[in-house]
């Protein structure tokens, strides 16, 4: 029997609008060492950068590891002061692993 073909995988990582207001990123599926390039690219995009607000939807996440919490974490430790960081949608696994990498200390996460 043939293999079936597999579906194109998503982006974990995807702007789903920005300005210079606001960016909001989409993340999904498993955030591991694979996405790590991928997400820190995006982080240093310079529509991240001039934006004020940054929403990262995380509803769609199914894990996420220390080295792309760390990422997400450096980015937000090196953008302005005036930036605010929300997140939306993050399950408690999700919640507990971006906790242990601090970044509830510089981010708002909600369910």
């Amino acid at each position: 029997m043939p293999p079936q073909s597999a579906q194109p995988e998503r982006a974990p990582v995807a702007f789903t609008e920005a300005d210079e207001r606001r960016a909001v990123l989409t993340f999904a599926g498993a955030l591991d060492a694979h996405a790590l390039p991928e997400l820190e690219e995006l982080l240093s995009d310079r529509r991240l950068r001039q934006a004020g607000t940054w929403v990262w939807d995380m509803s769609s996440v199914q894990r996420i590891d220390l080295a792309c919490a760390y990422a997400l974490l450096r980015a937000v430790t090196r953008a302005p002061e005036t930036v605010s960081v929300t997140v939306h949608g993050a399950r408690r696994g999700i919640q507990r692993t971006l906790r242990h990498a601090g970044l509830d200390v510089v981010v708002s996460i909600g369910e």
